[in-house]
C-alpha cells in the first residue's frame, strides 16, 4: 500500500524530537543558493567536463556532437521553497565563486541554505567556509541528494543537515504552519535550449511550464536516490492531492506564462491514478488541449488505454526500461520493445532509460545488453551506470557485502554515473565500465541517428494518425505540436540529410522522415528545406568546429527574492499561484484507505 504525506509525518512525529525553531522566526533573512559555476570544466571544486550542468548533454545525447539537446534547468526544489516560506528570502541560482561571496559579503543574512549532489560536495565545503567568514552568525541548513551522505557532518561546516522534502521542513524551522497550501512557483521548464548550433528563440507559449505535484516514487528502485530521499518504497509526498487541485493549480500557471504544455515532474505522476483521472475529466470538461511531459513506469502505462493517454494529453514519457529480464517488478511480464513501438504510433515520444553495470552484466555479454536497448529505437535514451549511491537499498546492501570502495580509491566528483563505479562489481573491472557506457551511446546513435530527427518522426505519426480525430480536443493539440513540421523541422531534416551524405543508412532515413513530411505539407515544406536545410547544415558544421575547440555551454545566473523582502533592490521577484481549491486535509488514516494497492518491487 503506498502512503502518502499524512502517514509519512505521523511516523516522523512517533520516532523523532521536536524539530527546533529559528530564534527570529519568520523574521529571519534567507538565502538559497545553488553550488557554484563554473560547471562543465575540470577545477579543485570537483566541477568537471564531461559533467556539465545540463540534464541531457550530460546522460542522454553526450555523444551526439552538434545534435545534442543542450538546455539548463533551475534548481527547482529551491524555487518551491522560497515560493513557500513568508520569512524574507534570495534566491542566487547557478552563481559563479566571486558573485557567491558578493552576495554574503553585502547583505546580512540569517540563514543561508545550499543544495547540492554528492559530487558537488568539495563546492559545498568551500561554501560554508565562506559563509562561515563573511556571515559567522548565520545559521547553515544544507539539503538535497548530499544529505544522504553518511558523514557529511562531518566534512562540511554546517549547522544542519535536512533530509527529504524542504518546504514543510523550513515552514517549521521558521515557526510557519507546516501544512497550509503549496503555492506553486512558475517555472519555465528549460533554459537556453540549443540543438544544432542553433539557440531557439523562446517566445511566451514556446517552453513547457514546470509542475510538481509530488515528489518521491513508492515503486522505490534499490538504486533509486530520489525514491530514498523521500522515504522509499511505498511512500510519496503529495503536494497536489486531488485532480482538482492540480487542474486549479495548471490553469492559473497557463494563463499567468501563456502555456499549453506542462511538463510534470513528478517520479510516477500516472500511478496516482485517481487524481490522474479525475485531471483528464476536467480537461475534457473545460476544453484543454494540453500537452504533458510525464515520468512513468511501465506497468502504470500499460494500466492506461491510449485513449486515455491521449486525451491526458500524455505527448511525452520518460520510462525506466533498465535492461532485459530486469528483476524489477515495474517490467514484469511487459515487452517494452512493443510498448515503445505503440507509444510512438499515437505520437508519444518516448525516453527511455537504461543500466549499464547490472549483477549480471560481463564484459562478454554487454553488447547483448546495449544492442537489447539499443532496439527499442527510442527517441532519446539515456544511459547510466549502476550505482549504490548513499541512502539507497542498493548501497545499503553492498556495504553489508563488503563491495564498497574505499572512499580513497576514487573521488566522489567522479561518482555521477557516467563515469566509473564507487563499489566493486562482479565482473566489470579496471575501468572497463566507463568504456561501456560511452560505447552504448555511441550504439544508439550510430544506429538510431539524432535524436531530434526521431522527435520529427513520433511527432509526425501521431499528426497522422490524429489530423482527422472526430474530438476537436485531440485534433487542437496534436496540430499544436505538429505546427513546426512543414517549416522548421523540414529545414531541419533537410539539413540533417546533407549531413549524412556520406552515410548510406542514415541519409535513407532522413529521405524517408523528409518524404513523409513533403506529403503532409506539401510545397511548403519543400521551400522550407531547399532554402533552409544549406542554413542548416552550416550551423551544424559551425558547431562541430566549436566543439572540437572545447566549446562549453554555462547557464546563467539567476537572482530573485520574493514578497517579503520589502523595497530591496532585486532585479526578479520569484512568481508563484495559490491553490484555490482546497481539500480537506486527509488523516493518516483516511490517506491509507484513499489510495488503491498497487505493486511495487
Amino acid at each position: 500500500m503506498i502512503r502518502s504525506a499524512d502517514i509519512i509525518k505521523a511516523e516522523r512525529e512517533a520516532h523523532q524530537p521536536p524539530q527546533p525553531v529559528h530564534p527570529l522566526a519568520s523574521k529571519a533573512k534567507v538565502l538559497l543558493s545553488s553550488v557554484f559555476g563554473p560547471y562543465a570544466q575540470d577545477d579543485k571544486y570537483g566541477s568537471r567536463t564531461m559533467n556539465p550542468m545540463e540534464l541531457y548533454h550530460n546522460q542522454v545525447t553526450r555523444v551526439q556532437g552538434p545534435f545534442s539537446l543542450r538546455m539548463f534547468h533551475r534548481s527547482w526544489g529551491l524555487m518551491l521553497i522560497q515560493a513557500n516560506i513568508e520569512a524574507p528570502c534570495v534566491l542566487l541560482d547557478f552563481p559563479a565563486l566571486d558573485r557567491f561571496v558578493q552576495e554574503i559579503r553585502d547583505n546580512c543574512y540569517d540563514i543561508v541554505g545550499i543544495s547540492s549532489i554528492i559530487p558537488n560536495i568539495l563546492k559545498v565545503r568551500k561554501m560554508c567556509e565562506l559563509v562561515r567568514q563573511y556571515l559567522p552568525g548565520a545559521t547553515i541548513v544544507v539539503g538535497g541528494h548530499i544529505a544522504n551522505m553518511p558523514d557529511l557532518d562531518a566534512r562540511i561546516d554546517a549547522d544542519i543537515i535536512v533530509k527529504g522534502e524542504g518546504v514543510r521542513w523550513f515552514r517549521r524551522y521558521l515557526g510557519e504552519d507546516e501544512d497550509r497550501p503549496i503555492r506553486h512557483p512558475m517555472i519555465t521548464s528549460g533554459i537556453g535550449t540549443r540543438n544544432m548550433g542553433i539557440t531557439f528563440k523562446e517566445k511566451p507559449g514556446d517552453v513547457a511550464a514546470t509542475i510538481i505535484p509530488s515528489v518521491g516514487c513508492p515503486l522505490g528502485c534499490n538504486f533509486c536516490s530520489t525514491s530514498a530521499m523521500f522515504g522509499g518504497k511505498g511512500k510519496f509526498i503529495n503536494f497536489y492531492e486531488t485532480g482538482d487541485e492540480l487542474f486549479d493549480v495548471m490553469c492559473q500557471i497557463e494563463e499567468a506564462m501563456q502555456v499549453q504544455s506542462f511538463f510534470i515532474m513528478d517520479e510516477n505522476f500516472l500511478l496516482h491514478r485517481k487524481r490522474a483521472l479525475r485531471l483528464l475529466e476536467l480537461m475534457e470538461l473545460h476544453d484543454k488541449a494540453w500537452a504533458l511531459y510525464v515520468f512513468s513506469s511501465a506497468n502504470v502505462l500499460r494500466s492506461y488505454t491510449f485513449e486515455q493517454l491521449v486525451g491526458l494529453g500524455i505527448s511525452w514519457v520518460w520510462m525506466g526500461m533498465e535492461g532485459q529480464d530486469s528483476k524489477y517488478a515495474k517490467l514484469n511480464g511487459i515487452d517494452t520493445r512493443k510498448l515503445v513501438g505503440e507509444l510512438q504510433s499515437h505520437g508519444i515520444r518516448v525516453l527511455g532509460s537504461s543500466i549499464i553495470g547490472l549483477e549480471e552484466h560481463t564484459p562478454e555479454n554487454i553488447d547483448h545488453a546495449i544492442d537489447y536497448a539499443v532496439r527499442h529505437d527510442t527517441d532519446f535514451h539515456q544511459f547510466m551506470l549502476y550505482m549504490p549511491i548513499p541512502g539507497t537499498p542498493l548501497h545499503e546492501e553492498l556495504l553489508a557485502l563488503g563491495k564498497m570502495k574505499h572512499p580513497d580509491e576514487y573521488d566522489e566528483a567522479d561518482i555521477h554515473g557516467q563515469l566509473m563505479f564507487n563499489y566493486r562489481h562482479a565482473h566489470i573491472t579496471d575501468g572497463q565500465e566507463g568504456e561501456f557506457l560511452r560505447r552504448a551511446f555511441e550504439r544508439d546513435f550510430e544506429v538510431n541517428g539524432p535524436s531530434v530527427a526521431r522527435i520529427v518522426r513520433t511527432t509526425l505519426a501521431g499528426w497522422k494518425r490524429y489530423k482527422n480525430h472526430p474530438n476537436l480536443r485531440i485534433r487542437r493539440r496534436y496540430a499544436w505540436e505538429a505546427k513546426e513540421l512543414g517549416t522548421a523541422f523540414s529545414a531541419a531534416i533537410k539539413g540533417i540529410r546533407l549531413y549524412y551524405r556520406k552515410n548510406i543508412t542514415m541519409r535513407a532515413k532522413m529521405s524517408a522522415i523528409l518524404k513523409d513530411i513533403y506529403r503532409e505539407f506539401g510545397l511548403k515544406s519543400r521551400l522550407f528545406a531547399a532554402i533552409g536545410g544549406r542554413y542548416v547544415l552550416r550551423k551544424i558544421r559551425k558547431e562541430e568546429k566549436r566543439l572540437a575547440a572545447g566549446w562549453t555551454y554555462e547557464p546563467p545566473t539567476f537572482y530573485e527574492k520574493n514578497n517579503c523582502f520589502g523595497d530591496r533592490i532585486v532585479p526578479a521577484l520569484c512568481r508563484f499561484v495559490t491553490p484555490r481549491i482546497l481539500e480537506p486535509r486527509a488523516t493518516a488514516a483516511s490517506a491509507n484507505e484513499q489510495r488503491e494497492p498497487v505493486t511495487v518491487g
